[in-house]
């Protein structure tokens, strides 16, 4: 597996890759499925631009061998914290170990930018998905957050909010 920075002629592939995994019938393929959840769609090539270009932000993304776009997670620079978000990796790929890959990588990069911690948000009912970040040594911290009333989030199919989870580095 390749790990490296994503650039603008990346925007594209990763619209595809993040939507392929979170929203529609394609995501049902993989375990990570917001499909039941949200309607809409998870990114757009603005917003993916928007995040990339952003201070202090970087998407990493995972290449195989073949070269072909297999995950990603976006990681912004907060103070001595390092957000990370949009961990995706291709649904017919899960539990290949790419995911454990990409965390390993943002953590490092979260170290390489003076950062002692990683934060993140995961939609509260997303149960599954909390226990594997805590086995990778997230916790929940207690905080809450709403879930965005903006649509370019997604469409939600029932009442959520987001608890804040984080791993001392």
């Amino acid at each position: 597996m390749n790990i490296l920075a994503a650039t603008t002629p990346d925007i594209p592939a990763l619209v595809t890759l993040v939507n392929s995994a979170y929203r529609g019938e394609s995501s049902k393929k993989g375990w990570t499925t917001e499909a039941d959840l949200l309607g809409g769609i998870r990114t757009d090539e603005k917003s993916l631009a928007d995040m990339i270009n952003k201070a202090g932000a970087t998407m990493l993304i995972c290449r195989n061998e073949n070269n072909a776009l297999t995950g990603c997670v976006y990681l912004q620079k907060q103070d001595a914290a390092m957000y990370l978000g949009m961990l995706t990796v291709s649904p017919v790929l899960q539990n290949a170990g790419i995911g454990k890959h990409l965390l390993a990588a943002a953590t490092e990069h979260a170290r390489q930018h003076y950062c002692n911690t990683i934060t993140m948000t995961v939609i509260s009912v997303r149960n599954e998905l909390i226990a594997w970040y805590e086995r990778h040594g997230y916790h929940k911290t207690g905080e809450t957050k709403p879930f965005p009333a903006d649509p370019a989030f997604g469409l939600p199919k029932q009442p959520l909010e987001f608890v804040v989870m984080e791993k001392t580095i």
